[in-house]
């Protein structure tokens, strides 16, 4: 089943194309990584693809909602970013209820206790979010973006901050999203990271896809040399 679709997908400010007509296709319980440099579109794509912004040409389909579109496309989509965008003066547990509450999750205390757990920081859960360090901040936010069990996970860096322990954890959990059926788009700086991870790879240069191909058949030592090749020359 195809989980997210684009054609053509493009999103232009002014007269600079951040996004610059991509098509991809990701099936349920893949990840696709995203590489690039800084300014290469990634991070518009995913806020395409979350509905975020409308794109200036081309279509998107999540779950096969054409989007932007209403709560349905927007409940099948958690987002995890580097900027945890969290209420300050709440709870870690009062930001990941209120998210769940946001997308109608019935019994959203259950919800928010166990994606809490998952991320190991259910004993900090009742602290301000304000008091809490930067990688514990991060957990919450992971927390909040899968309480509603949404179908397409869109990450952009979504291990900045986080420890040994959080970042093994973030791991496990996004296993555990794709053998329950989630897709997974990832965008990273860390091409080992991802990797690790991914069931797809793409590399993204000037609001395109330079490269894209299976995980399976990428040398991981050659794909990084290969990617400084391409991002320093274009070729």
């Amino acid at each position: 089943m195809t989980a997210i679709e684009a054609h053509g997908l493009t999103r232009a400010f002014g007269r600079r194309m951040a996004v610059d007509g991509v098509d991809l296709s990701i099936a349920s319980g893949d990840c696709m990584a995203i590489f690039g440099p800084n300014g290469a579109g990634k991070t518009t794509l995913l806020r395409l693809l979350g509905g975020l912004l409308k794109p200036s040409a081309g279509t998107a389909t999540i779950g096969g909602v054409r989007i932007p579109s209403g709560d349905e496309g927007r409940g099948a989509v958690g987002v995890i970013a580097h900027a945890t965008m969290l209420y300050g003066a709440l709870s870690g547990r009062e930001n990941v209820e209120f998210a769940a509450r946001l997308h109608g999750v019935r019994n959203y205390r259950d919800a928010a206790t166990a994606a809490l757990d998952k991320m190991h920081v259910l004993d900090r859960a009742s602290a301000p979010v304000r008091a809490l360090s930067r990688g514990m901040q991060q957990r919450v936010a992971i927390a909040r973006a899968i309480v509603h069990a949404p179908s397409v996970i869109l990450l952009d860096e979504p291990f900045t901050g986080l420890d040994y322990a959080g970042a093994s954890a973030l791991t496990v959990l996004l296993g555990t999203l794709r053998v329950g059926g989630a897709a997974l788009v990832l965008v990273t700086h860390n091409i080992a990271e991802g990797l690790a991870i991914a069931t797809h790879a793409s590399i993204m240069r000037e609001g395109r896809f330079a490269r894209s191909e299976k995980r399976a058949s990428i040398d991981a030592d050659r794909y990084q040399s290969e990617y400084r090749e391409l991002v320093s020359h274009g070729t």
